[in-house]
């Protein structure tokens, strides 16, 4: 028997629950081919004993890592200010809060290309992965196509959508639904400060912006891009003031853009929204804290990446996913800006 100075030992288990090392083994590090009893009885000898099993050792039976990494393809200071991926992070901890899985944060510094990132994941570093804020060009669609690792995407991919399993809002119909809110206001010239084109969300939130005009017969070429940072909205602001003087509302495909947008309104005189009407997109957090108050659309992150990361469990598991692609529905959430 183990003391309170030693550890307890494989050899321990193995004798308090009479079956061989092996057994043992095998049924503490995933039950292959262990009768119902011996894996009952070792897994009482384990509780005993309080015997932990060596990491490095159960990874060379099972050929896991017991690792995952959420992949985050930007500058690491985006982390810490960017909401949408500071609640990316808290979604994914919390998901694995109930497990033994430790989480591996990969991002990409701003002067390289996100290669780094996918030989990472081709070399057996983790069990799968969580991809998220991915860029057209970054190759890892490509690379979780290529590649047996177990992979969900956080955010719809560009490409092989019937392929790849992925997590995401409507953000179509919410770039509609923004913007049906400022038409319905009564308001005529209705700019847009949209996201990166590189990215999905950005895409399709300029998509639902341009049919919610369409279908009202409104104008759609008041567009500044930004980089969905407060500081790309506030640029984008300055130029199409300066393009399009007399647009009365902005939908902002981030509230970190409608945050820097509001900054210049204040600072040329407009008020919000007695002259200019503003609509945000998230509700993470920053359009409480915006004067006056955004109205945004709710981008429930942590919730998807709660399931983004079940779904990843599974995978990993050997489980088949109920379905590739779980898409959430967008709401708008009144605020005081519009």
């Amino acid at each position: 028997m183990s003391t309170l100075s030693s550890a307890p030992t494989l050899d321990e288990v193995a004798q308090t629950a009479g079956v061989s090392r092996s057994t043992a083994s095998r049924a503490i590090n995933g039950g292959l081919r262990v009768s119902p009893e011996a894996q009952a009885a070792v897994d009482a000898a384990v509780l005993q004993l309080g015997y932990t099993p060596n990491r490095a050792a159960r990874s060379l039976v099972t050929r896991r890592t017991d690792s995952i990494a959420l992949v985050v393809p930007e500058p690491d200071e985006r982390i810490l200010t960017d909401p949408f991926l500071s609640g990316t992070l808290r979604g994914v901890s919390a998901a694995l809060a109930p497990t033994d899985l430790q989480l591996v944060l990969l991002i990409a510094r701003p002067d390289e290309h996100a290669g780094r990132i996918v030989r990472y994941l081709r070399s057996g570093h983790v069990d799968g992965a969580i991809i998220t804020s991915h860029h057209r060009e970054d190759d890892l669609e490509g690379a979780v196509l290529a590649s047996p690792l177990p992979a969900v995407f956080v955010g719809r991919p560009f490409t092989a959508m019937d392929d790849l399993v992925y997590v995401d809002v409507d953000n179509v119909e919410g770039g509609r639904i923004a913007t049906r809110r400022l038409i319905d206001g009564g308001y005529r010239r209705i700019a847009t400060i949209a996201g990166p084109q590189d990215m999905t969300a950005a895409v399709d939130r300029l998509t639902g912006w341009r049919a919610a005009l369409g279908s009202a017969g409104l104008p759609d070429d008041a567009i500044a891009y930004g980089d969905f940072a407060a500081a790309g909205g506030a640029a984008a602001m300055e130029e199409l003031l300066e393009r399009h003087p007399d647009i009365d509302a902005v939908f902002a495909a981030s509230d970190l853009m409608a945050e820097g947008a509001l900054r210049v309104l204040r600072a040329q005189g407009r008020s919000v929204p007695g002259d200019v009407a503003v609509v945000g997109f998230d509700n993470l957090g920053v359009a409480a804290t915006t004067s006056p108050a955004l109205t945004t659309v709710q981008n429930p992150v942590v919730e998807m990446v709660k399931a983004a990361t079940g779904m990843l469990l599974d995978l990993i598991a050997g489980q088949p996913v109920k379905e590739s692609a779980r898409i959430f529905s967008p709401v708008l959430i009144r605020g005081a800006s519009d």
